[in-house]
Parts: structure tokens; C-alpha cells; sequence
């Protein structure tokens, strides 16, 4: 893989280190991390869905923790017993522990997650705050400067 020098872009770009600290830590991931395999998917604007393959596992065995701008989701098989695998003529269904990071932007929460047929499905949701919202600015007239009506530029 090709490796990204971002060192000018730090130079002249202020406040972006979060965003190059993703790129560089995202270059530097091995192609190998594909356990368990899952979807993304933008449901809405605000909404979105991780679906991982997790068939073997149960509830109580996976492990979802949302940090911030984290969202890490590990699976520890109970009773895992390497002397076990000396049964099987083949073993082709991948029953290993894992563990996947998703980087979150600002202000994406874990609204739910629910675990149906061998999916684990997560739901997430972007709530920007109000005060960070873009806001309406009447254009007044005359030479009087015009007060700014919070409320009806939120409402527009």
C-alpha cells in the first residue's frame, strides 16, 4: 500500500490533526483486519447502520463500547478450547475472537444494536447541537442595526 506524507497539509492547515491522525492510522492498517466482514450504510442524512457478520456468537459474548469519535466492537468466544479443533475433518466457519474499530465523527451516538441471525446490527445517529446548527440571518434595512430572532431563524 501506498504510504501518504500529510506533513505539508499540517504545516498550513489548522484545527485538521484529528483528521489526518485517521488517514495516516488508516494507511497503516494491514488489508489482513477483514473479520468479521460488514456493511456500512447511510440510511438518512443523519442515520446509520453497521452490520457485522458474527454467526457463532451470542449476545453475551460480544462486547460493543462507544467512546468518543470510538466505537469498538469485540467478540470473545466463552469456553474457547483449541483441543477442540482435533474433531473437525474441516473447519471452514471462523469462530475467533475479534475485535473492529469504526472512528465516529462529532456527534454520532449508538442509538441501539440488536443481534438476529448471525448479524449484529448497529444503529447510529448524528445529533449536532443546536448552537452548532447553522443559523438564519435577517438582512435588515435602514441605518438601525437589527437584532437577530434566534427562534425564527431556527424555525426557517
Amino acid at each position: 500500500m501506498r504510504q501518504f506524507d500529510f506533513t505539508p497539509f499540517r504545516r498550513s492547515a489548522i484545527g485538521f490533526d484529528r483528521l489526518f491522525d485517521l488517514l495516516e492510522a488508516s494507511a497503516r492498517q494491514t488489508s489482513s483486519e477483514n473479520y468479521p466482514p460488514f456493511n456500512l450504510e447511510r440510511l438518512a442524512e443523519d442515520r446509520y447502520r453497521i452490520t457485522i457478520a458474527v454467526a457463532g456468537f451470542k449476545p453475551d459474548e460480544i462486547d460493543i463500547t462507544a467512546q468518543q469519535n470510538l466505537l469498538l466492537v469485540a467478540g470473545r468466544k466463552a469456553g474457547e478450547n483449541e483441543n477442540n479443533q482435533g474433531n473437525y475433518l474441516h473447519l471452514g466457519i471462523a469462530n475467533r475472537s475479534f475485535e473492529r474499530r469504526f472512528e465516529l465523527a462529532d456527534f454520532v451516538r449508538v442509538e441501539n444494536a440488536n443481534l438476529a441471525d448471525g448479524l449484529l446490527t448497529i444503529e447510529l445517529l448524528r445529533e449536532v447541537p443546536e448552537a452548532m446548527k447553522p443559523k438564519k440571518i435577517q438582512v435588515g434595512t435602514g441605518s438601525e442595526p437589527t437584532a437577530i430572532d434566534h427562534h425564527a431563524a431556527n424555525a426557517a
